[in-house]
């Protein structure tokens, strides 16, 4: 190779260089540095939906940060209002956001205002439910026992000569002993607490009504039943069935969701023949527990239990039409056969 081509290759390949030594020599090519995206922070302007005043401004929030996130900021500046106490929503009289929305999804700019709802003092469903259902047991056995100072110094710590009556002691106990063990062992709640105030009206309506069908149940001039053991046998077949098929029912829903989740799902019949109802209704678990009332108040033939069924009944079917408009709502394939507490009527 003569000269010239030398020269010729050098040009023509712009790494290679010749060195001192005449041998080849690369001289590294240079390479454009990929500029970095930058990152789009949000500013978050939180107002009391009340007044309109200006709570709170968060600056540089993460585009991906969550409402639970922007909850605990809040909290750095107003302590008094923990995140289980806020309630944040986009239009002061609108719906609350849930804590997994992500800011970079709602509907707002880069400069998003949150409207603020104080929620009052929380308390665990945990323990909301524990209380209203340790009450009930513990009340209705004082009346059982008859413990002094209900019906007279002469009845005090006497037993019923009645088999229904103490057949209803066992029933109700073991109710509330099951609702205890499914609080503590078997429900998974999408919220973590609930206003405190509501301890005191659910208090109020388990432990009144307890007291009230405990007294004449337990009392010492109580009636039995006018069909006698074919109406207390027949009542308690329901009770026992209903009580089975509430706990299969609590236990479908359970194996719904995986703990420390707030996933919902469409609840189907299992091979379980309680959960069959399923194909029915959307909230047997609601039926089965009305059922298993109505088996006592046939069992004791008493005026309150009848009173504490029907009040029930109503709470749980405004319960269950909420719950099945949710689901109609959130899942288009959810099964159009289904009413929300009794088949084909409601």
């Amino acid at each position: 190779m003569d000269l010239n081509m030398s020269l010729v290759a050098r040009e023509a390949s712009p790494g290679l260089g010749l060195g001192l030594n005449g041998l080849p020599r690369i001289t590294p090519t240079k390479t454009t540095k990929k500029p970095k995206k930058a990152v789009l922070f949000f500013e978050v302007e939180i107002l009391d939906a009340k007044t309109r005043e200006k709570l709170c401004f968060l600056d540089k929030v993460e585009p991906h940060a969550t409402i639970a996130e922007i909850k605990n900021l809040f909290t750095k500046t107003h302590p008094q209002w923990y995140p289980a106490r806020q309630s944040l929503r986009l239009d002061p009289k609108g719906k609350s956001l849930k804590d997994e929305d992500v800011l970079q999804k709602l509907p707002v700019g880069t400069t998003a205002t949150l409207y603020f709802r104080d929620l009052g003092a929380q308390i665990s469903w945990v323990t909301v439910f524990l209380t209203e259902y340790a009450g009930p047991l513990f009340i209705y056995l004082l009346f059982y026992f008859r413990v002094p100072f209900i019906y007279g110094h002469k009845y005090d710590f006497t037993s019923s000569r009645h088999t229904v009556v103490h057949l209803a002691c066992i029933c109700h106990s073991f109710h509330y002993i099951k609702r205890l063990l499914e609080t503590l062992f078997v429900h998974r709640f999408s919220h973590g607490t609930m206003p405190l105030r509501n301890i005191f009206k659910n208090c109020t309506y388990y432990w009144g009504f307890a007291a009230w069908m405990a007294y004449y149940i337990n009392h010492p001039l109580y009636t039995p039943p006018t069909y006698g053991a074919q109406q207390v046998k027949l009542a308690l077949a329901i009770f026992v069935i209903c009580q089975l098929g509430n706990f299969s029912i609590h236990m479908a829903l359970r194996d719904l969701r995986p703990a420390g989740s707030k996933t919902r799902k469409i609840p189907y019949p299992t091979k379980n023949p309680f959960t069959w109802l399923f194909l029915l209704v959307s909230c047997p678990n609601y039926t089965y527990e009305v059922g298993s009332w109505i088996g006592f108040a046939i069992m004791t033939q008493c005026l309150p239990v009848a009173l504490f069924s029907l009040v029930g009944f109503t709470q749980m079917t405004i319960w269950a039409k909420g719950k099945h408009r949710s689901y109609l709502k959130e899942f288009r394939d959810y099964p159009p056969l289904r009413m929300p507490i009794i088949p084909f009527l409601l």
